[in-house]
């Protein structure tokens, strides 16, 4: 296990680095983490297909300006937030210093799962945000236990990381943009191939074995995802409800494709 601080190796049941004392934390809780992040991605299609079909009151339809305007700031208000955690919260056990690792993973799994079904289902915007929240939190929570993995926020990796995933977002957006419907017929093979890597990636963990590749697959599929979920947040009815719910889709996709980067990015260094 690489110390976070000096970049030694150390052996995979330490507890703290032997070269400088720091604390260590196991890649399987990290890897766990990021198993129930993307769990969340594809736990959402089916909410996302009843939005398509669902029938809505005309006086709630809002412009497209205005839509895709509540879209962006919901999206950055979840960044925020993140990027907040990851500054002044070094990891988990900040906050909950006597809380192990699986019962950390559970309750995040719990509460993230309560805000996503929140999200979809509330009937009112205001409860559609607090679902929001609900899933910004605790996903912040395990984003800043990661990042703090790798050195902290201000670390090479964690800087490289940040600006990789703005530029694919940049590239996806504007191929969106120019070609709206070159993700169109993506979402059901990037369903099954991200529940399939998942599947993968436990297999491989439970048997220690290094998962470089499956990082690679799944920042790729992320970024179609990305692609995918801009695509259809266009084509939902343009309601505050429905762009707070896209604006949740669109933050898991760039969450995760983050989290993979700096798996890459820090598996080099």
């Amino acid at each position: 296990m690489k110390c976070p601080k000096c970049q030694r190796e150390n052996e995979s049941t330490a507890k703290v680095c032997a070269y400088c004392g720091a604390p260590l934390q196991n890649d399987a809780v990290a890897a766990n983490g990021e198993k129930a992040l993307a769990g969340a991605v594809v736990l959402g299609k089916e909410a996302r297909e009843k939005r398509l079909k669902e029938a809505v009151d005309p006086s709630a339809i809002i412009s497209v300006k205005m839509y895709n305007g509540l879209i962006g700031g919901v999206l950055l208000w979840g960044l925020l937030i993140n990027y907040l955690l990851c500054w002044k919260v070094e990891s988990y056990k900040t906050w909950f210093p006597n809380m192990s690792p699986v019962a950390f993973l559970i309750g995040y799994a719990v509460v993230a799962f309560i805000g996503i079904f929140i999200t979809t289902q509330a009937k009112t915007p205001a409860v559609s945000f607090l679902g929001f929240n609900l899933v910004v939190l605790p996903f912040g929570l395990v984003i800043s236990t990661i990042v703090w993995n790798y050195g902290g926020i201000e670390s090479t990796v964690v800087a490289q990381a940040f600006l990789y995933t703005l530029l694919i977002c940049a590239a996806i957006l504007a191929t969106a943009i120019v070609f709206p419907s070159a993700f169109s017929k993506l979402g059901g093979m990037l369903g099954a191939v991200l529940f399939g890597l998942i599947l993968c990636e436990v297999v491989l963990m439970i048997f220690r074995v290094r998962q470089q590749w499956t990082s690679w697959i799944a920042a790729v599929v992320f970024s179609l995802y990305l692609g995918y979920d801009i695509y259809r947040s266009q084509q939902f009815p343009k309601t505050v409800k429905n762009a707070i719910a896209s604006a949740m889709d669109i933050y898991l996709d760039i969450a995760n494709l983050f989290i993979r980067l700096l798996r890459i990015l820090g598996k080099k260094d």
